[in-house]
């Protein structure tokens, strides 16, 4: 039987995250989504160490905090760092993904532009984490 998640999905694209919120509905799954525009809302919003997400998903090109920077903050506390991270982004540059899992990163996922192919790629993602064994406050 395959968890819920509670998910912590950081992306600064109003399109993006109805995107996402679209295809979690359609496929029927009753994750909780907590919604952050930035790298910093998302921080203050663990800041407190309670009601821990069990992923994170992230975008990598945002305002005031980008993805790398968040990623490099969170890694460096002896709790939050063991929250698995994925990489949701359009950036393709190696010289990312490379920083991305050195940093220590689950997995990074390209966000590909046709619906049905990120829908695809959502669905691999929530299915994998919801029957994965998490570290659990």
């Amino acid at each position: 039987m395959l968890k819920t998640l509670k998910i912590l999905f950081i992306e600064d694209d109003t399109i993006e995250v109805m995107k996402f919120n679209r295809v979690v509905s359609a496929l029927g799954l009753t994750h909780q989504i907590i919604e952050s525009n930035n790298g910093e809302k998302a921080l203050a919003y663990l800041e407190s160490k309670k009601d821990l997400p069990d992923i994170i998903l992230l975008d990598l090109n945002m305002p005031k905090l980008n993805g790398i920077e968040f990623l490099t903050i969170l890694k460096n506390d002896s709790l939050l760092r063991y929250i698995p991270i994925i990489v949701l982004t359009t950036s393709s540059n190696f010289k990312d993904v490379k920083e991305c899992y050195k940093i220590g990163i689950a997995g990074y996922i390209l966000k590909p532009l046709k619906y049905e192919d990120y829908a695809s790629k959502v669905q691999k993602i929530l299915d994998y984490w919801s029957c994965n064994e998490l570290i659990s406050e």
